[in-house]
């Protein structure tokens, strides 16, 4: 019988995971199909139901619902537990609902696998947004020995919060991001800002270190206006993309214990459906 997996999360025109996951499938010859599935934070608990019934094998879980879905889990393992974050979700032999994090790893292969611990010891980062996969961001430059975490949420309580979970996190106000950027090595979006053709930073972004990096967790499109901003600054940039494709393979990896590998294929196939 076909397994059945799906994307949950709110909005989902965006998401290139279907592809990605029916890519694999189909490439492994495994019996399986992906697919979105929208939904509102009150069919949370009804999702889980059917994993648990074997109607769904397993999911993936994107904005809003990443520390939403916890509630309904009966365990977290490894960097989920860690990040307070899911977006993997299965069941495993004993019939136990288990959460898991590929972000973390998303994060760490996509663009700190080049870097060693030493390289990065005594660089900054500055993470904007405190939601989402925020968590797992600062959890991958916390594995990854970035010294000094610092975080700006456009509500402040927010990153409040999250420093409960991340002692080590340095929360700075929206307004000081223009002032505190010029310092930075690692500069990470972490918001939905850029998800839209109009969506802007009204940040001045003047004076920052030639060495920067700039990583936007966005991936479609894959120039975000703030990419296209800092590309003319000659700053090097990032899109989500490495992570997407990263965080997938080790959630295809869970689900089925096959290592999918990333091909030209693969990667022509998903820039073809970025707008």
């Amino acid at each position: 019988m076909k397994k059945e997996y799906k994307i949950i999360g709110k909005p989902l025109a965006h998401s290139l995971s279907p592809t990605l996951h029916n890519y694999w499938f189909k490439k492994y010859k495994v019996n399986s199909h992906y697919d979105f599935l929208e939904i509102e934070e009150n069919d949370l608990e009804k999702i889980i139901k059917k994993i648990r019934e074997k109607k769904i094998a397993g999911i993936n879980i994107t904005l809003p619902y990443k520390q939403k879905i916890i509630p309904f889990l009966d365990k977290m393992i490894n960097e989920a537990k860690e990040a307070n974050s899911v977006n993997t979700v299965y069941l495993n032999k004993n019939n136990e609902i288990i959460g898991e994090n590929t972000d973390v790893y998303g994060v760490q292969a996509g663009y700190l696998k080049e870097t060693t611990n030493n390289e990065l010891k005594n660089k900054k980062a500055l993470i904007l947004g405190a939601g989402g996969v925020a968590p797992s961001v600062i959890l991958s430059l916390s594995k990854s020995n970035v010294s000094e975490i610092f975080i700006a949420n456009r509500t402040y309580e927010k990153a409040i919060f999250l420093k409960k979970k991340f002692p080590y996190l340095k929360i700075i106000k929206w307004e000081e991001v223009d002032e505190l950027v010029k310092d930075i090595d690692i500069f990470v979006n972490a918001t939905s800002l850029g998800l839209q053709d109009n969506d802007v930073f009204n940040f001045n972004l003047k004076n920052l270190k030639s060495s920067l990096i700039y990583i936007d967790t966005i991936y479609n499109p894959t120039q975000t206006n703030m990419i296209k901003k800092l590309k003319k600054q000659g700053i090097k940039t990032f899109n989500g993309l490495n992570m997407f494709v990263y965080q997938g393979q080790k959630s295809f990896y869970l689900w089925n214990k096959i290592n999918p590998t990333i091909d030209e294929e693969l990667l022509d196939l998903l820039i073809k459906k970025i707008r």
